[in-house]
């Protein structure tokens, strides 16, 4: 009976430690298909799955051969004692469980096995300036439409009784400004909106960067004509929320970004879309 408890119990070890692997294995890929929606093109993933899970597999069994293959630390030399009599007067002799020193190297070994595994297989944290470098594919034109995206009114008529700078756009908007020069454009019914919008985003702090200035932010009064203003520009990408310019633009601009408050279906390779500017980025609370 004690040779089948102890059949059992290494079974019960090992069948932990093959749990504990496939734990690790699927955090790892999990990790990567994250880090794949920072890329400025499209990953699918099913197939990135299927790739990486032997990739990670062969990773992990490599660093834990090489880890176990490492000589433990030599234990330090204990004063031998001299062997007692038992009551019954013979000499005791000594039980495996008096000999601790190989289930100390075992669990030594394990440990630093996960902990090398756990230290490969940790997250990667990206700065917000190094998410949107990554998605913006290092682009150093872009233009911007205001409705829908910086501001929240959603149509000209709304701006002409007020304007509201997205709080939330602004430090995405800021960084962008850091490497790209920025235009912002709107098609507006009448002078005054357009100096309410210039006003609102004066006082947002929008200007405060030196790549967004009030001298690029174009107005006109057609659709047209703001499609006219991207094509003469030729930025690398081009952010908007009407969909029939985004589809009209996408044989003329390198990359292109729709924002919309619901999924839409993606219009060709070069176009991309988002619920938000800064969702696009990934969020703040991914950084």
């Amino acid at each position: 009976m004690g040779g089948s408890t102890s059949s059992s119990s290494s079974s019960s070890s090992n069948q932990g430690k093959d749990d504990d692997l496939a734990d690790l294995i699927n955090r790892f890929i999990n990790s990567l298909a994250d880090y794949s929606d920072l890329l400025p093109f499209s990953v699918d993933r099913q197939k990135l799955r299927s790739y990486t899970t032997l990739a990670a597999l062969a990773i992990t069994l490599v660093l834990v051969w090489k880890i176990l293959r490492s000589p433990p630390q030599e234990p330090q030399r204990r004063p031998r004692r001299r062997a007692t009599p038992s009551s019954s007067g013979t000499t005791g002799t000594p039980s495996s469980s008096a000999n601790p020193s190989t289930n100390i190297c075992s669990s030594s070994d394990d440990s630093r096995a996960q902990d090398a595994i756990n230290h490969f297989f940790q997250p990667v944290n990206l700065t917000l300036e190094q998410i949107v470098r990554h998605k913006l594919n290092e682009g150093r034109m872009v233009t911007c439409r205001l409705l829908g995206v910086i501001l929240e009114e959603t149509t000209p008529e709304e701006l002409q009784d007020k304007v509201t700078v997205r709080s939330s756009v602004l430090e995405v908007l800021h960084e962008i400004a850091k490497f790209c020069d920025v235009y912002l454009m709107e098609r507006i019914l009448d002078d005054e909106s357009g100096e309410k919008v210039l006003s609102a985003l004066s006082d947002a702090g929008v200007f405060t960067s030196g790549g967004l200035m009030k001298e690029k932010v174009l107005f006109c009064s057609t659709e047209n004509g703001r499609m006219s203003f991207v094509r003469q520009l030729e930025p690398d990408w081009h952010i908007d929320s009407n969909p029939e310019i985004v589809q009209q633009l996408a044989r003329f601009i390198k990359y292109e970004l729709h924002i919309s408050p619901q999924r839409v279906e993606r219009m060709a390779t070069n176009v991309y879309s988002s619920t938000s500017l800064e969702n696009f980025f990934g969020g703040l609370e991914q950084r």
